[in-house]
């Protein structure tokens, strides 16, 4: 079913002539202490504050040999997410004001000088931090926002709904969509289209270019046949280029299009494949070896494959584990696109090679956070998750796909939560409890 926007930010020539017009009359601010929020489509112009550009001095943390503290530059206040548009070079973050309200800046990475930025709003109640992303649709890029709470005029009960505010990252046109909803929502955004789902069978789905809302309900995944395992469990799982991405106990699919059976590795067992995480472009899944295998009993395949036709690019044996995991590490691809990691598994997806980090007992104490395009991989030997090793958990180690071997960092080595345009973004917080965002060239 599709349906229009719920309440979109622009609402028409004349409207806004008006609101122009009157805003001019009375000397008002599209931010004023009134608290009512722009109804512009377009970012503002003008300097960002506290950024420190560039050429300025920053704080000489201590990183991985590849970049150097010698330059770059800093952001003071940033956002627990931050978002990076490789098309474009620029990163986003969210900036708390007064009052509640949060503001959309930007950066390019490669000058440290500040971008476009949004208007501030106030994200539905209780206040708190929107999370950030990307999504592709096309050739069109956009920064996304999204908050999950309740909102009315005070004059009705107040409901609860996804709110999602929508920048394109080449000049910060906005749009913004309401999308009722109860119940605590999974948000995807490996696109084209957003996918807000309810971590179960029930979803919804958002066109980042016009705002149309479509929702799905369980009785429209299009269950492939002779799966009965297919509506057992049966999970959202995100978006492809060729539709939308359904798993359940056993086996997975793409609505409309290709089916895990049809699309198995060699050597598993056909009717066994779980989605663990999804990429734009990419989905990892992990398979049980075929019943005959000789490891079968003690090992199982991690498979990426190619999401829009489901082909299995390349995969990894890697131990069994004595209890399954609760969630399942994520994966996380480099910006060009040629290599991928997930706790302690690395792919080389240009190569078509793989390699899981573990001991001959199948104990595994490695875990990998970021991925560049130079071939490395920043992670920590005994942290529990990319964000644990992110802050400084563990000890820190660069793994390196042309040898397949890590090698430790200093013990207070910060690693990048992301890399662009050449530049490592590192994330620590100051002596005053402020998040800072630090960008450090490569040393090369």
């Amino acid at each position: 079913m599709r349906q229009k926007i719920v309440r979109l930010a622009l609402v028409g020539g004349a409207v806004l002539l008006a609101l122009l017009l009157l805003l001019a009359a009375c000397g008002g601010k599209p931010d004023g202490p009134d608290g009512k929020e722009s109804t512009t489509r377009s970012a503002v112009s003008g300097p960002a504050e506290r950024v420190v550009p560039g050429a300025g001095e920053v704080t000489r943390l201590t990183v991985p040999p590849q970049y150097t503290n010698a330059r770059g530059w800093e952001v003071i206040g940033s956002s627990p997410d931050i978002a990076v548009s490789h098309a474009t070079g620029l990163l986003a973050y969210l900036e708390r004001s007064a009052g509640d309200r949060y503001r959309l800046r930007t950066v390019d990475t490669a000058t440290g000088k500040p971008g476009w930025q949004g208007r501030a709003w106030r994200p539905p109640e209780p206040p708190h931090y929107p999370k950030l992303a990307t999504v592709t649709a096309g050739a069109r890029q956009y920064f996304v926002t999204w908050a999950y709470g309740k909102a009315g005029d005070g004059m009705t009960p107040a409901s609860t709904l996804v709110s999602l505010d929508l920048y394109d990252v080449t000049n910060g046109s906005w749009q913004r969509v309401e999308v009722p909803w109860s119940g605590a929502p999974a948000v995807h955004t490996s696109g084209p289209e957003i996918v807000i789902s309810d971590g179960e069978a029930n979803s919804t789905l958002v066109d980042p270019v016009t705002g149309t809302v479509s929702e799905l309900g369980a009785d429209e995944l299009k269950y492939p046949k002779g799966c009965p395992a297919c509506k057992q469990l049966t999970e959202v799982h995100g978006q492809t280029a060729a539709g939308l991405l359904v798993g359940g106990a056993r086996e997975f699919w793409v609505r409309g299009g290709w089916f895990s059976r049809n699309v198995a590795p060699k050597g598993v067992d056909r009717g066994s494949g779980t989605v663990t995480s999804v990429t734009p472009g990419r989905v990892l899944a992990k398979w049980a070896l075929a019943r005959k295998a000789e490891r079968a009993a003690t090992h199982e395949l991690w498979a990426v494959h190619d999401a829009a036709t489901g082909r299995p690019l390349v995969s990894v044996e890697c131990h069994r584990p004595a209890i399954e995991p609760g969630r399942h590490p994520q994966a996380v691809l480099s910006p060009s696109g040629d290599y991928l990691i997930a706790g302690n598994l690395a792919f080389d997806l240009a190569a078509g090679r793989g390699h899981c980090f573990e001991a001959e007992d199948g104990s595994g104490h490695l875990t990998l956070a970021t991925v560049t395009d130079d071939g490395i991989a920043y992670g920590a030997e005994n942290a529990r998750d990319a964000s644990e090793a992110l802050s400084g958990a563990g000890l820190p180690v660069a793994m390196n796909f042309a040898t397949w071997t890590t090698d430790p960092l200093s013990r207070n080595a910060r690693l990048p939560g992301t890399e662009a345009t050449g530049v490592g973004v590192f994330r620590w917080t100051d002596r005053q409890d402020r998040a800072r965002l630090t960008g450090y060239p490569r040393t090369d």
